[in-house]
């Protein structure tokens, strides 16, 4: 179907240090605090079955009709895509390591939450000429130079990227009655169109009838963790509905991913596991 050829990035220096640590007295793994990941209180930090603990820092590889396209895990919603000489980030967030990896010459930004939007990151990982395309909601957020606004439904071509914002929301879950965590037409989910490839990325959403009325997508990317997007079985639901040839389960903190490898698996759809919480 793909390729996959995983490639390594460098390793953190946190991460040199647990393997040290390990070796030298073969006692107890490191264990690192992780910040909050979003503005609102996350749910319980949890580690994913032992199926969906993959190797840190691998990169995959899927041929398009202009150039490879590699696709590197992050952190939770981070992730960069390289692709005919450019490096495409979505949603860099302050607690992504960097180390090694090149600076950005478009940034994509889903949401307003600090797991999605980090203006100090964005200033620090972008080029000078970087084009940062983004809801309008995010927009005020940042200074003003490449930033390009985007709304649900449209699409524009940047450096050869086709991109197409895709709503997501809340149906219903919310922190308080009428309240919902993620109102519609404040984010943008996006469908990328690497030359031959579509690829989707949900951003925060539940299972919405837009993501249901997907076609003729390559790889998506779906998010999942409660209570602020959707439970791992409502995500299965959803990828069965559009059913792209390829799924990476990402932005799951506190997620037991069994449920959905099963479901989906079933239905033929290659699931992805890779270790968004390194």
């Amino acid at each position: 179907m793909f390729a996959h050829l995983p490639r390594r990035y460098p390793v953190p220096m946190t991460t040199r240090a647990c393997i040290g640590l390990v070796i030298a007295i073969h006692a107890s793994a490191c264990h690192k605090t992780e910040p909050p990941a979003t503005t609102t209180p996350p749910s319980a930090a949890a580690t994913p079955s032992a199926s969906a603990a993959p190797a840190l820092a691998a990169a995959d590889t899927v041929p398009t009709a202009s150039g490879e396209l590699t696709i590197v895990p992050l952190r939770h919603a981070t992730l960069l895509f390289e692709w005919a000489g450019n490096a495409i980030y979505v949603d860099p967030a302050a607690d992504a390591s960097y180390d090694g990896l090149p600076k950005a010459d478009v940034i994509l930004v889903t949401d307003i939450h600090a797991d999605h939007m980090s203006p100090p990151t964005i200033a620090s990982l972008r080029k000078p000429a970087a084009t940062i395309v983004v809801p309008a909601a995010v927009a005020p957020n940042l200074p003003p130079d490449g930033v390009v606004t985007i709304a649900n439904g449209e699409s524009k071509t940047i450096a050869g990227l086709g991109v197409l914002a895709v709503p997501m929301y809340n149906l219903v879950r919310g922190p308080s009655a009428g309240k919902l965590y993620h109102d519609k037409g404040r984010g943008n989910g996006y469908v990328l169109t690497f030359a031959d490839k579509r690829v989707y990325l949900s951003g925060d959403t539940e299972c919405t009838p837009e993501m249901k009325a997907l076609k003729n997508i390559d790889i998506a990317f779906v998010c999942m963790n409660l209570p602020y997007t959707m439970p791992p079985s409502e995500a299965a639901a959803c990828i069965k509905a559009f059913r792209p040839k390829a799924v990476y389960p990402y932005h799951y903190r506190g997620s037991n991913l069994d449920e959905l490898v099963a479901t989906v698996t079933h239905e033929g759809i290659d699931v992805r596991l890779r270790n968004w919480y390194p």
